[in-house]
């Protein structure tokens, strides 16, 4: 869905994460909109958001100087995907001893736009949009990937039904990028389409648990700089990953480090539109800090459905099982 055109050059500016805080968020355009409240006076942040997108996770590496699209080059992008999956979809028909195909666009919900900031990549901090991966991490990726066969732990989260954790949980996929957000006077709670997970967010809590204690989902501390909604996430083990589908490009599968710490920051700019950001710093698999920031867009007619990820799903014990064959 399309933003409102009064917002599209404000979502440009807010793209920019040293501004975000910076600017004041409770207005936007001409609409003069002003955010809501809940009943007990928190900034609302409340419904179901989607971010569907064709916009990549990195910026081509012939585009690091380019952070933003032009209205040409995004109408280019958008035709050609179009074109491109049409294409595909009369070309489903499987030839006899062919592989059997995918799924056709019928079951996919990977967007069909750019976002509306017009941003180029996901990640919009360094300036190249481009995570800094440290290369025994990618090692770590690649020796995982080559090897999936081999044991079930070098398998995404995400293959595993486990979980897709923080931040990634946030990142758009395939399919099932919708994200409900409840507030209660103590508690900011999302609900991710995807894997299903439940993110209870602790409003009165001033700090984290024992370091000792090491979480799929970390520990988060929550806290409002004004309008904005900032949550501390830490005390992750190092079992997960920050991306774990396709849409996550080289980051797909990249591990993190029992030291990943994430912050988070959820501003309501507009009647439809969150801005959300992550900033990422995890010295175990990167050599520095990034971020990942994207408009969310209300949909309040989207249905949310359970992702009931195991039942029926042969997939993990399959590939295992192909790998005893090929041997």
């Amino acid at each position: 869905m399309k933003l409102k055109p009064i917002a599209a050059s404000m979502l440009r500016v807010l793209a920019i994460p040293a501004l975000i805080t910076a600017l004041p968020l409770t207005a936007t355009g001409a609409d003069n909109w002003i955010n809501g409240k809940t009943p007990d006076g928190q900034p609302d942040l409340q419904g179901v958001w989607t971010n569907p997108t064709l916009t990549p996770m990195e910026r081509p590496v012939a585009q690091a100087g380019k952070p933003f699209l032009t209205d040409d080059e995004i109408s280019t992008i958008e035709s050609r995907t179009a074109a491109r999956r049409a294409v595909a979809d009369d070309n489903i028909v499987v030839e006899a001893g062919r592989n059997v195909g995918a799924y056709n666009q019928i079951w996919m919900d990977s967007g069909d736009t750019i976002l509306s900031t017009g941003q180029a990549s996901l990640i919009v901090d360094p300036p190249n949009g481009r995570a800094p991966i440290r290369p025994e991490a990618e090692a770590a990726r690649d020796y995982g990937f080559a090897n999936v066969e081999d044991d079930y732990i070098h398998q995404t989260v995400w293959d595993r039904c486990i979980t897709r954790g923080v931040p990634g949980s946030m990142l758009p996929a395939g399919y099932n990028n919708a994200y409900r957000i409840i507030q209660t006077p103590d508690t900011v709670t999302i609900v991710y389409e995807m894997i299903h997970d439940v993110r209870v967010i602790p409003l009165n809590k001033s700090s984290h648990i024992d370091s000792k204690v090491k979480l799929w989902m970390g520990d988060s501390v929550a806290h409002w700089e004004g309008e904005t909604l900032v949550v501390e996430t830490t005390n992750f083990n190092n079992r997960g990953m920050i991306a774990s589908s396709s849409a996550g490009a080289r980051l797909k599968g990249v591990p993190v480090s029992e030291g990943l710490h994430v912050v988070e920051r959820y501003s309501r700019v507009s009647e439809d539109t969150i801005i959300w950001e992550a900033r990422v710093t995890d010295p175990g698999s990167f050599t520095g800090p990034f971020t990942i920031s994207m408009p969310l867009t209300s949909d309040p007619g989207y249905d949310m459905y359970e992702y009931a990820c195991h039942e029926g799903n042969h997939a993990v014990p399959n590939i295992l099982q192909a790998g005893r064959a090929s041997e």
